[in-house]
């Protein structure tokens, strides 16, 4: 029997009338109408079976795309009334909200974010300052995503209700609230790696949020072939898994490690709810040395790191770092490349084949150091002959070279570039076999041992010291039968600043002696935070304190017993001091129009020809590195006392060489102690005309410091009088 809506409707009137006017009635109508009640039900059980089959209820709130990035835990949308106010609020954590695709049209009198614990939004609350942390009158937003941080570390759990409130008038634009039940999500506590071999341990890891796990007191003996940070799916560890990259960002074998704290990012746009374990594994030996579980529906915060997808044109592309790729394709006896980085403006990306056949070496390594400035980009051919900058050894250039400068040729051929994002994209090709005989040929038979860097460009456009490179052996084979293919896409989370050591000053009057030698320049923390100067790899030891500020008197004498190097064919280790008003330094390498701008102090005379000839050359005193150390680390040391005591002093017999001088009134009130050789090795010297201005200066400073606290005390009282509802 087929039923229309139509005779539904007819039928049940028919029903009720039948019902209400009718006291009685036969056996024929009551089956009737419990023949008709049951086809009613069974059309009823039919179409919220359609409904539910046509509109699923998702188990993500509304507003949560499964597909999409994980957001946090959702609140809601703002509840529009006024002015155009909406958006979609997640909870980060239990102080941070995000707001995504904020609209608002700014015509508010006195406008701001607005909580607070009535049942309502009102008067009664408090301010919660904007993305920037100001508590600024609301300007107008258009489909924008920040956070908020509630103020005063007050805790989502202890509102009702975020507003978009006006003051003046007491009015609610638009509003979403908190359930009474409501769990922010907060950092997860795990379990700890398994104890299989190589001494592979941990306390309890940390999921701090959807892409970040915090291990402390790891453990590790370095001792495994190929051993990564490893994950992926599945009741165990496999080798059907993938890298993570370690806690500075290297995809190669991991270091050796004792009871280390470490975070570890998860690569590209790949979060903890894709993954089932982490483990140590040694993808040669395919063999899992110790492993922890990622447990299920873990409330955390989502991972605020900004995801760029990579883009490549070419077929295979190999992830060198978590901030480096390259991309490659053969063309009969060409071969073209693209290098893509997340560097700096001022950055540059390095890569080519190594100076061996038999492992990853920077000395005699045939590389490419692409960048691209304000204009266009560059591919320059370099090679390497020492880890130094460009010096002239007995007439020949030596260390990091351009090979046009050492009587080669430039092989390499810019096709196009590119900067979106923080990204730098160049690509650019060469024959696999050179002309040049400065130049490595590219085997296709074979894998090739490769090497590759990432560091900034210092004033005169050339490398500096790197920041970022491997020190275990890499490989890639450029003529596989099939595309090869493990890059993701960048991340970049907010910066930090990094803490610097503590800035060393030498202002005692009595020092008229200072004892100059070499030491590494200790990375970020080091010589480049002190002096915002890229690195050299070394810098200038004074007295025991690395680029210390010297004040110098005029009219008094004072001597540098130098220990920098006196031989000229080392183009590492060949150091005279010199003093000038360049705070640069490299006096040597400079062109002469550069040397005729620079006024030279000391330690430099000019021969007949006019040609600069050092005079303060001495012995080499190097503080270096203990055997096996991996400079990369240098950041882990908090203090540079601790740094320093881990160095080893190297020096010879020789007595040093002697430089004296003499400020006199001539002198700049700055001038700076560098190499004649090689740039940004040193730093300032302070010329005063009385120690006791200096120490007047420092007692003024001091209580100026004292009393800014209470300057601030103050001015946070009126304001709050001034404005009793507590905004600025």
């Amino acid at each position: 029997m087929t039923l229309t809506s139509q005779e539904i409707f007819c039928d049940c009137c028919v029903c009720a009338v039948t019902s209400a006017f009718s006291g009685s009635e036969t056996a024929v109508q009551r089956q009737r109408r419990q023949r008709r009640r049951r086809l009613n039900m069974q059309l009823l059980f039919a179409f919220v079976a359609l409904f539910f089959l046509c509109f699923p209820i998702s188990a993500s709130a509304e507003g949560e795309d499964e597909d999409g990035p994980y957001s946090g835990k959702y609140l809601g949308k703002l509840n529009s009334y006024h002015h155009q106010v909406s958006g979609d609020v997640y909870a980060v954590n239990e102080y941070t909200f995000l707001i995504t695709g904020f609209n608002y049209d700014g015509n508010g009198a006195d406008t701001f974010f607005w909580a607070g614990a009535s049942n309502r939004p009102g008067p009664q609350g408090f301010i919660v300052p904007d993305e920037y942390g100001k508590t600024n009158i609301l300007d107008r937003y258009h489909n924008k995503d920040f956070t908020l941080t509630l103020p005063d570390r007050k805790k989502m759990t202890e509102i009702k209700w975020l507003a978009v409130y006006d003051l003046n008038n007491q009015n609610n634009f638009g509003d979403v609230y908190i359930p009474e039940d409501f769990e922010p999500p907060r950092t997860q506590t795990g379990g700890t790696f398994s104890k299989r071999s190589h001494n592979v341990s941990s306390s309890s890891i940390e999921i701090l949020d959807s892409k970040t796990i915090r291990i402390s007191d790891f453990t590790y003996d370095g001792r495994g072939h190929k051993t990564f940070f490893w994950t992926g799916v599945g009741a165990q560890p496999s080798s059907r898994g993938s890298k993570i990259p370690d806690e500075r960002g290297y995809l190669d074998p991991i270091r050796k490690y004792n009871k280390e704290q470490i975070e570890l990012e998860l690569p590209g746009d790949k979060t903890i709810f894709d993954i089932d374990w982490i483990s140590v594994y040694d993808v040669a030996e395919n063999e899992n040395y110790g492993h922890v579980l990622i447990p299920d529906g873990l409330n955390v915060p989502p991972s605020l790191v900004k995801i760029t997808p990579y883009e490549f044109s070419l077929p295979n592309c190999r992830q060198l770092h978590k901030d480096l790729q390259v991309s490659w394709e053969v063309f009969g006896p060409q071969i073209t490349f693209q290098l893509s980085g997340q560097v700096a403006q001022n950055d540059y990306m390095s890569f080519g084949m190594s100076g061996s056949d038999v492992s990853s070496q920077m000395i005699g390594a045939d590389v490419v150091v692409a960048y691209i400035d304000e204009i266009r980009g560059y591919t320059v051919d370099y090679n390497i002959t020492s880890l130094a900058p460009c010096v002239q050894v007995l007439g020949q250039n030596k260390g990091v070279c351009r090979d046009d400068v050492v009587g080669g040729l430039d092989s390499f051929q810019l096709n196009t570039y590119s900067r979106k994002n923080g990204i730098n994209t160049i690509s650019f090709r060469r024959t696999l076999k050179s002309s040049d005989d400065g130049d490595k040929e590219i085997f296709l038979d074979h894998s090739n041992y490769i090497v590759w860097a990432l560091g900034q460009l210092d004033s005169n456009k050339e490398p500096a010291f790197h920041t970022f490179y491997p020190k275990s052996d890499i490989t890639i084979d450029f003529n596989t039968t099939e595309p090869v293919n493990d890059c993701f896409s960048f991340t970049k989370r907010m910066e930090t600043p990094v803490q610097l050591w503590d800035r060393a000053k030498i202002t005692d009057a009595s020092i008229r002696t200072f004892n100059a030698y070499l030491g590494p320049s200790g990375g970020m923390r080091g010589y480049q935070g002190l002096t915002g100067h890229v690195s050299s790899g070394l810098a200038w030891y004074i007295n025991g304190f690395m680029i210390p500020e010297l004040y110098l008197k005029r009219g008094l004498t004072y001597t540098f017993q130098v220990r920098g190097g006196n031989n000229p064919h080392s183009p590492e280790h060949y150091h005279p001091l010199v003093i000038t008003d360049d705070p640069q330094g490299g006096f040597d390498r400079l062109s002469d129009a550069k040397q005729s701008e620079i006024r030279v102090l000391a330690g430099v005379e000019f021969t007949r020809r006019g040609r600069p000839k050092p005079t303060a050359a001495g012995p080499l005193c190097l503080s270096r590195y203990p055997a096996d150390y991996d400079r990369r680390l240098d950041d882990n040391f908090q203090t540079f006392k601790k740094f320093n005591r881990s160095l080893i002093n190297t020096c010879s017999n020789e007595a040093p060489a002697l430089l004296e001088i003499t400020p006199n009134i001539t002198w700049p009130d700055t001038v700076y102690y560098n190499s004649f050789t090689h740039g940004n090795m040193g730093w300032k010297i302070h010329i005063v005309d009385s120690y006791s201005n200096l120490r007047n200066a420092e007692h003024n400073m001091a209580r100026t410091i004292t009393w800014i606290p209470a300057l601030v005390a103050v001015a946070l009282l009126l304001t709050t009088q001034l404005h009793p509802n507590g905004y600025l």
